[in-house]
């Protein structure tokens, strides 16, 4: 019969999967109760606002309960799975035994041995949240035993944050004790700025950690039963989702109601593009700038590239090399700014980001040091995110920590945009479709393939000078690639 040798069970917690992510949609369960999980084995399918991700399991052992049905949401630090660790005997008899340890695996395991954390050490694969051997010593709170509660969702601050477990039971939410758990500075400010006593709050977050959002659902309640609405009260950016508005914790605004309507809750990919450019519209002033360019001589380039053999240069490539050469005579579009310590931050290294849209929604993926990639480099690597973005397999740390973005909108069929830069970055360039029109070239009237050029800054960073010579270069570039023999 397969047992954990030294009778414990280990719970394995969804871990942070990348920046500013604070919950995730199981996608599709990989293992059953009773299946045998080796170290690092994927349990689970998630999907996160920024990509879809097999999460592994640090233990290796015998699943005695799963935590969340398919297509729950589910904040970081939520149960995931209980594993019974230490020698399997048999596969069949773990999956025949499985489903009956299930009803007791959820309790919190008792203190590790040193034989026992030899044993649980050995993750290979990592996640933000947890590393690849023994983790750190930390300080646990100790809570005192709940009743087990299934098939109940849980809720903080009136949310829902999970359904119930479709193996195993669940733990009671409990609020903390002691000091505030609260680690952003921006989340204190928030509160402070309210008159908000955090300390009545019940954190969502890995061990009951308070987040922007839980003070941002506490206002939107608070202005609720006011008679305010959320915007005036704290310019929150989130949306309730279906379950919350159902049961009555959010308060819908004065209109009425379109019977005949149908709500869509705003989640996932959608849910984070809507945050992201809420926050870029409500703190940075933005304004934008554009120059149309004869883009014939640049197309007769790529051409006459191509034909010389070997990889095929994109279009969007030689436009990155000419951001990336910009950006290098004009280093303020390529930083960001320290609102906290109100400080402009120039960053040294370009991480150029691109929109690209997708059957899941628009997502902006990262070509990590692309000031230091030629032409072929750029080519190879927007080609390998491109397919990747349209497979779902982005991983976040493809979709994060990006510089300054480029928008070709005009894969869309247009000319112009003034788009919103993509917070936390200074600047965006937007290239429009590429047209034959009527343009004196030479002194004569001639029809030459014509391109608009935007670009849109943040105006704390630099002012329309700087905005206008970056873009004039582009322009430049496009107009005579030659331009750019000086800088390679």
């Amino acid at each position: 019969m397969a047992h954990a040798s030294d009778g414990r069970s280990l719970e394995f917690r969804l871990p942070d999967l990348g920046e500013g992510l604070t919950e995730a949609e199981i996608v599709r369960w990989l293992v059953e109760v009773g299946d045998v999980v080796a170290v690092d084995q994927p349990v689970v399918e998630v999907e996160t606002a920024k990509a879809m991700v097999e999460v592994p399991c640090p233990y290796g052992g015998v699943v005695t309960a799963r935590f969340g049905e398919e297509g729950a949401e589910l904040p970081v630090g939520a149960p995931l799975v209980t594993v019974a660790v230490g020698e399997v005997d048999g596969a069949e008899d773990a999956a025949a035994d499985g489903p009956a340890r299930g009803t007791g695996a959820a309790e919190a395991p008792a203190a590790k041995s040193p034989a026992a954390e030899k044993k649980a050490e050995g993750s290979g694969n990592v996640l933000v949240g947890y590393g690849t051997s023994e983790a750190p010593a930390r300080r646990r709170r100790v809570r005192p035993d709940r009743p087990a509660a299934t098939g109940v969702s849980g809720r903080a601050n009136g949310r829902v944050r999970a359904a119930g477990p479709v193996d195993g039971p669940v733990r009671a939410a409990e609020p903390a004790d002691g000091p505030v758990p609260v680690i952003s500075p921006l989340v204190r400010r928030l509160a402070r700025q309210h008159d908000l006593d955090l300390r009545e709050l019940a954190g969502s977050g890995p061990d009951g950690l308070i987040l922007r959002a839980d003070v941002e659902y506490a206002l939107r309640a608070a202005a609720a039963q006011g008679g305010r609405t959320a915007d005036q009260e704290a310019g929150a950016i989130r949306v309730p989702d279906a379950a919350s508005a159902s049961s009555g914790a959010f308060s819908a605004p004065s209109a009425a109601p379109h019977p005949d309507g149908t709500r869509v809750p705003l989640k996932g990919v959608r849910g984070a593009v809507a945050d992201k450019l809420s926050r870029s519209r409500r703190e940075i002033p933005d304004a934008t700038c554009w120059v149309d360019a004869d883009a014939t001589e640049l197309m007769r380039a790529r051409t006459a590239m191509n034909a010389s053999g070997g990889p095929r240069i994109s279009l969007v490539a030689l436009l990155a090399r000419i951001c990336t050469a910009a950006l290098a005579r004009f280093p303020e579009l390529n930083s960001t700014v320290d609102t906290e310590a109100r400080e402009i931050v120039r960053l040294d290294r370009v991480h150029l980001g691109f929109a690209a849209q997708t059957d899941r929604g628009l997502v902006v993926p990262v070509v990590r040091d692309a000031h230091a990639r030629d032409a072929e480099g750029l080519t190879a690597e927007f080609a390998r995110l491109t397919e990747a973005a349209r497979a779902g397999r982005l991983t976040p740390g493809d979709l994060t920590g990006g510089t300054f973005t480029l928008n070709n909108y005009g894969v869309f069929g247009v000319d112009g945009s003034t788009p919103i830069i993509n917070h936390p970055e200074a600047a965006m360039l937007g290239v429009g479709r590429i047209v034959p029109k009527p343009w004196v070239h030479e002194g004569e009237l001639a029809v030459r393939q014509v391109v608009q050029l935007s670009l849109t800054f943040d105006h704390r960073v630099c002012d329309g000078g700087t905005a206008g010579g970056f873009l004039r270069y582009v322009a430049d570039c496009v107009e005579q690639p030659a331009v750019l023999l000086r800088t390679l």
